[in-house]
């Protein structure tokens, strides 16, 4: 890890590192501005930038930090744009479509609509597989979608998502800085527990409210050759990320080889089915917002940070219902010392807790505008921080804290490894 422009004088109003005010002040700001995140997103990197150049860091010390951190960002602006080119792919296949024909007509079809949208949120992005399976839920339930099941919606797609390094951006973003996907692949033991536990409630709360209408898409022909795209672009991403950390180890900081390689795989498709380049405008504005986040992150001083242990974990989870994720997974992984498979769980359910707590919440609250208040959400989705805490409980009773030493050279405090038990 680069020293966050070093030189920046030690100003520490209440104690606490003037550069963690600015960006609490900007997450709050993103929190409270829904409607202008990209603006309050760029003006918080912006006012954290002058202050550290002022501060004593200079223009050569902030050249130096983007010039560290810039195949990160590459690689995740890559990924972020390249998987709504694949997301739209999926949808375009007609497979989503064609899920209500197996749903059964009680509580149990609401409920296994939740694990579907768990199982595509694994190989798709979080925020795909929410707007998928919000858009079955209009059709099967004629658009009387209970808030208590939206907030289920939400927690299935960042539930699926994060035991996989391809199944949300958090993930994806330790995978970049060289965690491997076996490392998060436990963070399914939480999630699994947390889908059952406000999964079923959610289900009997819609089915009370709206039973489920199947629908008949018999005439829809599946797309096997969109399939077979959205295979090709994953596996060239899986590859070549294997490739880069194993055989030639890194190479990987060097070059965006893995946002390179979702897009050769895109443009080497192109001809056998033409993208939706349409969504690129829409995605680059939701990139660009959280690659600000992102940067400006990297610039925190990480030795003020509580040292990682579970319960600094714990809490992570219920702080990204609050505030953004990204920036949190992004102070994580400059910190070091965490159980990554533990940590993705509680930074990617965790956000489920509130609607603006996740980019999956944000998303969905398009198609359903009912559900952008706080209080409903936490009125009709209670079981989703129930089952938060009941995951969490879960992976640490069976897979217990199992902190990974800083993978970037951080010299920090140990991390405490005791069980909760203890």
């Amino acid at each position: 890890m680069t020293e966050p422009l070093a030189g920046a004088a030690d100003f520490q109003p209440f104690g606490i590192p003037f550069e963690f005010l600015l960006f609490a002040a900007t997450l709050l700001g993103v929190a409270l501005f829904h409607h202008r995140t990209l603006e309050v997103a760029i003006t918080g990197l912006a006012s954290i930038v002058l202050y550290k150049v002022a501060a004593g860091a200079g223009l050569t010390g902030l050249v130096a930090h983007v010039a560290a951190e810039w195949v990160v960002l590459a690689n995740l602006f890559g990924l972020l744009m390249g998987f709504a080119l694949l997301s739209r792919h999926f949808e375009e296949s007609h497979v989503p479509a064609k899920l209500p024909d197996y749903l059964p007509d009680d509580w149990r079809g609401a409920f296994l609509l939740l694990v579907i949208v768990f199982v595509l949120s694994s190989f798709l992005d979080n925020i795909a597989a929410a707007l998928i399976g919000g858009t079955v839920a209009a059709t099967v339930f004629r658009h009387k979608v209970h808030i208590g099941y939206i907030a289920a919606l939400v927690a299935a797609s960042n539930a699926g998502g994060s035991g996989s390094v391809v199944g949300d951006t958090t993930t994806t973003m330790m995978w970049i800085d060289g965690v491997s996907p076996l490392d998060v692949l436990h963070a399914y033991v939480a999630a699994g527990v947390a889908l059952v536990v406000c999964g079923i409630p959610a289900a009997l709360q819609q089915h009370a409210y709206s039973p489920i209408v199947q629908q008949s898409s018999k005439r829809l022909q599946i797309d096997w050759d969109r399939v077979g795209i959205v295979a090709v672009i994953l596996c060239a991403a899986i590859a070549v990320n294997v490739l880069t950390n194993v055989r030639f180890p890194g190479y990987s900081g060097r070059f965006p080889f893995l946002g390179a390689a979702v897009w050769v795989a895109i443009l080497a498709t192109a001809a056998w089915r033409r993208p939706d380049w349409s969504v690129l405008p829409a995605t680059l504005k939701g990139t660009t917002f959280l690659l600000s986040l992102v940067l400006a992150a990297s610039m925190m001083p990480v030795e003020h940070l509580p040292v990682a242990s579970w319960l600094t974990a714990l809490g992570l989870g219920f702080v990204s219902a609050v505030f953004d994720n990204i920036p949190l997974t992004k102070l994580a992984l400059e910190q070091g010392g965490y159980d990554w498979g533990v940590l993705a769980y509680a930074v990617g359910f965790g956000g489920s807790m509130i609607w603006f707590g996740s980019s999956a919440g944000v998303a969905i609250t398009n198609l359903f505008p009912e559900a952008r208040s706080v209080g409903a959400w936490l009125r009709g989705g209670w079981h989703v921080a129930l089952a938060y805490v009941a995951g969490f409980a879960a992976v640490m009773l069976v897979m217990g804290w199992h902190p990974h030493a800083p993978h970037k050279g951080v010299v920090s405090e140990p991390a405490v490894t005791a069980h909760p038990q203890e």
